[in-house]
């Protein structure tokens, strides 16, 4: 055990293993406790001390294996029993991560804390894919926007973004998929390319191809489901396999 407390907040990235940094390993081979989420691979546990405290309190189906405020508070009640908490998170802890939240309150509660950044879905994604969020010429800029907000409904900044030449990225938004589709299509943009990916990463990763129009149908042929990142903009014909049949729209 160490003899002081302290909270590490470590990104692993968007799924791969191999996509953590080297500093957040050598935090993993230090932790005396590690609370973990849903879309970390459990084989990043292995890195961990075999008589290291391991705890789930990730998300899936809905279903919360603990509240935020729950974690929170192992989280400091950890660090003052057993030394080094790291608190691994998928993505980056700061990209709807809640990292924010979980470093006030370790601050609020005199923990020492550190931060190893993460690759985030929100990037890694489109570019292991082929699709630049940037190109020199087509798009100036990226957003990235939750598709998910606490009252339930779609974000009002896919309204604004739906105005502009920036690509968007919407995270966790694969559910409100028909409704940002409306969005851009009153904005006459139906035929501005579209991709969703799911499993980003990983050996099970698919992908559906096409446009505002048409991309509905395609995740639904394609069975594309959850977690899934969005990526809407002309950078998406970028991909290799975009323009290969008729309808710009193929799995991988």
């Amino acid at each position: 055990m160490n003899a002081y407390p302290k909270i590490t907040l470590v990104g692993a990235g968007p799924g791969d293993t191999d996509l953590i940094s080297l500093k957040g390993l050598k935090a993993l081979s230090t932790a005396d406790v590690v609370l973990y989420d849903a879309l970390v691979d459990d084989a990043l546990l292995d890195y961990i001390p075999k008589d290291a405290v391991r705890v789930f309190v990730g998300k899936r189906a809905n279903r919360h294996a603990y509240s935020q405020l729950e974690i929170n508070q192992m989280m400091v009640n950890f660090a003052r029993s057993h030394g080094h908490v790291v608190r691994l998170k998928g993505g980056d802890p700061f990209v709807f991560g809640r990292g924010g939240e979980e470093l006030e309150y370790a601050a609020q509660h005199h923990i020492p804390t550190s931060v190893v950044p993460g690759i985030s879905s929100s990037i890694a994604l489109a570019g292991l894919q082929g699709i630049p969020l940037t190109y020199r010429g087509v798009s100036e800029s990226f957003w990235v926007i939750t598709g998910a907000t606490t009252t339930g409904s779609i974000s009002n900044d896919i309204y604004t973004a739906a105005q502009t030449a920036a690509t968007v990225v919407v995270l966790m938004g694969l559910n409100k998929l028909a409704e940002i589709v409306q969005v851009y299509q009153e904005a006459d943009k139906g035929k501005l390319p579209i991709a969703v990916i799911q499993n980003g990463s990983l050996p099970n990763e698919k992908i559906a191809l096409g446009t505002v129009d048409t991309i509905v149908d395609q995740v639904k042929e394609q069975a594309i489901g959850a977690p899934a990142v969005i990526i809407i903009g002309e950078v998406v014909a970028k991909h290799k396999q975009f323009a290969l049949e008729p309808s710009n729209a193929v799995a991988v």
